[in-house]
């Protein structure tokens, strides 16, 4: 029996939440640039707010499956996050609940809402975007509110351009009107030039009545004789003239019926029936055309038995081009002219039936991407899920900082893949199941890493870690930094470190005497030898022992020297790997053994440049031990030759 505990309760109240602020912003997000893309349909046009409702009730219909995916990977990063910035996610680790237990109650809602969208794109989505798409284009039909402008003319009256220099927007006076009329074309065009003027609406808004005030009008004639040159007009001088305009400013809505058969108007099964139609049609259409051109003139043509054997009997081959020289020049051009004809009728032929079944394998396509985008943009909203949660548990940062930041950036990656390999597959440039797939096919194993590395704890964006590889990659150091302690517990024993840096300095003398750290190393016997350096280690962990005592110490100058001390990096000169067919097979693929060749030539070197450090420091150390008393001073010639040191 399923049991819904306190700790499932409270983790989807707080995902709820979240989840509720974050998809309606995300639906606002792209209702804006959905009316960005139509905003000269609905600006001017004096709709009424019942249109303009419609308008945006059916568009954020057929969004919401767009914003629960974003939505969703916002949320889920902002609770997850919250959970590891407030320390409950720790608390829960702490009673034993693993970052799976945590998810599984907010996985069977994102699956729900999956379903949801599902439910949305199949059932809902093609009725809404139905009536959006007619609403668009019914506003597209309408006329724009009538409002001239001052000091320009105005063309929205079919027919008429308007020109009014001035006008009084409390009586609705127009000032110096100038009105060109080219309802009968352009070289019967009307002119008409007024003192001032009005423009009225009739009541049921169909037409135009046209007050003008003190002026002229100019009207030109048709000529009897079309040669003529002088063509007739007439002027008219007028104090009140009217007249009426044809104008309709009514919003009448499109039936929505005409566009039910385009592929986002139908469900999946209506998709699937329609694509087995289109395939059908296609077919037969394809089956003619092979019929067609069996009997057309480019047809190949078909032996018979006779003429079989006549054919075998003809021992010469014939010559085409002998049989075309022999031809005087007029039966050549006309043949070249015959076959030139021929070729551009076949061509334009062909043509033409190419568009016929271009056109039906697009739609076919269009129809399998509709079909197809309603399961993968269901299954985006799990795939955002198993990115969003482990995500937000691995940065453990909640609010609107960061977490908006990263599902921004992923979902915008994601909307390019998607897009761009969509395209392909609408385009026929690649299977269509692989373009609406590909998005999909790249992010759930993203979302599996993160939640993979999640569940364990690992390391992923800890910048400290990556920083640490790449500088063992590419052979970086970091300086070392000892610094005064303002509490030493114990002091060095100066008599045991002075021995001891004697012994690290000979150990370092013999060992780059030994390896010869000046010389090109073999190639062959780099990637033949398998074997650790344990002296490099050894040296190393005895410097660093030597370090950590004299770290103590309360002397500056010691303190000051210890930093010239260099990091060894153990194992940057030796083989690839203990493994010897690893060695053997990177020496064998050529570019890579001779990087790595040039690789380990360069940290020896280094190698040797550190180990004749170490042994003037370790000289430095002790001179200055003896000189500020920390030692008994030993042979004078011992002495000079520190000084000596010390003065390089």
């Amino acid at each position: 029996m399923l049991r819904i505990k306190k700790l499932d309760i409270f983790i989807i109240k707080s995902f709820a939440l979240l989840f509720l602020g974050t998809f309606f912003v995300c639906l606002f997000i792209f209702m804006m640039q959905f009316l960005w893309r139509y905003v000269d349909e609905l600006v001017g046009k004096g709709l009424a707010m019942s249109v303009l409702a419609k308008f945006f009730f059916y568009s954020g219909i057929t969004l919401i499956p767009m914003s629960l995916p974003l939505a969703i990977l916002l949320a889920t990063l902002m609770t997850f996050g919250n959970f590891g910035e407030r320390c409950e996610l720790l608390a829960m680790k702490a009673a034993g609940i693993s970052l799976i237990k945590v998810m599984r109650p907010l996985f069977f809602v994102v699956l729900f809402l999956s379903a949801l969208s599902f439910y949305f794109q199949n059932v809902i989505g093609p009725r809404a975007t139905t009536e959006l798409y007619a609403l668009i284009f019914s506003m597209k039909q309408k006329s724009p509110e009538l409002d001239i402008p001052e000091g320009v003319f105005y063309d929205e009256i079919d027919g008429y351009n308007l020109y009014v220099k001035k006008k009084n927007p409390k009586n609705g006076m127009l000032y110096n009107v100038m009105i060109y009329n080219f309802s009968d074309g352009f070289e019967n065009a009307h002119i008409i030039v007024a003192d001032s003027g009005k423009l009225e609406m009739t009541a049921d808004k169909k037409y135009l009545q046209l007050h003008l005030y003190s002026g002229e009008s100019f009207e030109n004639l048709k000529a009897q004789n079309m040669r003529s040159r002088n063509v007739p007009y007439r002027r008219e001088s007028f104090r009140e003239k009217h007249s009426i305009i044809e104008f309709d400013a009514n919003f009448n809505a499109m039936d929505a019926s005409y566009l039910s058969n385009q592929s986002a108007a139908k469900d999946m099964r209506e998709l699937k029936h329609s694509i087995d139609s289109m395939t059908n049609y296609c077919d037969s259409i394809g089956r003619h055309y092979y019929k067609e051109a069996k009997r057309t003139s480019y047809r190949v043509p078909t032996l018979t038995s006779k003429d079989s054997l006549k054919l075998q009997e003809i021992t010469t081959p014939i010559n085409i081009d002998s049989l075309f020289q022999v031809q005087s020049i007029s039966q050549r051009q006309k043949m070249i002219q015959g076959a030139q004809s021929r070729a551009q009728s076949i061509k334009t032929d062909l043509l033409m039936k190419s568009y016929n079944t271009s056109d039906g394998d697009k739609n076919i396509r269009r129809h399998w991407k509709d079909w197809w985008m309603k399961i993968t943009l269901s299954l985006a909203c799990i795939v955002f899920f198993f990115i969003g949660a482990p995500l937000g548990a691995i940065i453990n940062k909640g609010g609107l900082g960061m977490p908006v930041i990263i599902s921004v950036i992923l979902f915008i990656f994601y909307y390019i893949i998607d897009n761009s390999f969509t395209k392909m597959a609408r385009d026929g440039e690649i299977v269509m199941w692989v373009g609406m797939w590909t998005s999909t096919f790249v992010l759930a194993p993203f979302g599996a890493f993160l939640t993979y590395k999640a569940n364990n704890d690992s390391v992923v964006f800890n910048i400290d870690a990556y920083k640490e590889f790449f500088r063992k990659l590419f052979g970086l150091r970091i300086s070392r930094h000892i610094f005064k302690k303002e509490v030493i517990i114990n002091d060095p024993d100066y008599p045991h470190t002075y021995a001891k840096l004697a012994e690290l300095g000979d150990e370092c003398e013999k060992y780059a005497a030994l390896k010869h750290f000046d010389r090109a190393p073999n190639y062959i016997r780099i990637f033949t030898n398998h074997e650790t350096d344990s002296t490099i280690h050894e040296i190393s962990e005895q410097m660093e022992s030597l370090i950590e005592e004299l770290s103590n110490s309360k002397n500056g100058r010691v303190l000051g020297t210890l930093n010239n001390f260099p990091i060894l990096i153990e194992n940057a000169h030796k083989s690839p790997s203990r493994y010897l067919w690893i060695n053997l097979l990177v020496g064998l693929i050529l570019p890579a053994g001779l990087l790595y060749y040039l690789r380990i030539l360069r940290f020896g070197r280094r190698l040797d440049k550190d180990l004749k450090t170490i042994v003037k420091t370790g000289k430095e150390l002790r001179w200055i031990m003896e000189k500020d008393g920390l030692v008994e001073e030993k042979e004078e010639q011992n002495d000079l030759v520190y000084k000596t040191n010390d003065e390089n």
